[in-house]
């Protein structure tokens, strides 16, 4: 076997196809090698304290620690948002643990995924008895992002008995946390 060098391999006719191998046949990328149409960009960060919220009122979680960024998309400390360079559709996944201070309860909880500074898909829920005391919810959603202005970010909402309630932050473990990456075209 040898080696091919290109710089680009195009079909003969526009709009072909180019098949590499045949059926059962596996590709290995080098080490080091970065897959360029799918999983990139991608990060994931965490809540490394508790961010106190106000009750009632949906609040950005400041998701602070990335543990990766692949490509410097998310922003950890002023805006809390991941504005990909690269068109596509991105799974977005978060969650976000609530917590009420003291012997309070939770009454209610919602997590959401906000698309460029609107609800895009969130998850209320109610207790109707038997309240929380605390509670880790998960969202996720596949969201079309344009790769140059677009924007996601994790905003929660609690309803506290009495009280005041947090979002639950931890510098060792990610009990809150956030992240995206692209799965495609």
């Amino acid at each position: 076997m040898g080696t091919i060098k290109a710089t680009n391999i195009e079909p003969i006719a526009d709009n072909g196809t180019v098949t590499l191998g045949s059926s059962g046949d596996t590709f290995s990328l080098g080490s080091g090698v970065k897959q360029s149409n799918i999983l990139y960009p991608a990060f994931e960060a965490f809540l490394t304290s508790d961010q106190t919220v106000s009750d009632a009122t949906l609040t950005k979680c400041q998701v602070n620690s990335e543990i990766y960024d692949t490509d410097n998309c998310y922003d950890n400390s002023t805006n809390y948002r991941f504005t990909p360079n690269v068109a596509g559709r991105y799974n977005v996944y978060g969650a976000l643990h609530f917590e009420a201070d003291a012997d309070n309860r939770l009454a209610g909880v919602e997590i959401a995924i906000y698309k460029n500074g609107s609800v895009y898909s969130d998850l209320p829920i109610q207790f109707y008895t038997n309240y929380e005391k605390k509670m880790t919810p998960f969202i996720s959603s596949v969201i079309s992002l344009n790769g140059s202005s677009d924007y996601v970010e994790l905003y929660g909402w609690n309803n506290v008995t009495t009280g005041t309630a947090t979002f639950g932050g931890n510098a060792s473990v990610a009990i809150t946390y956030f992240g995206a990456y692209r799965i495609g075209t």
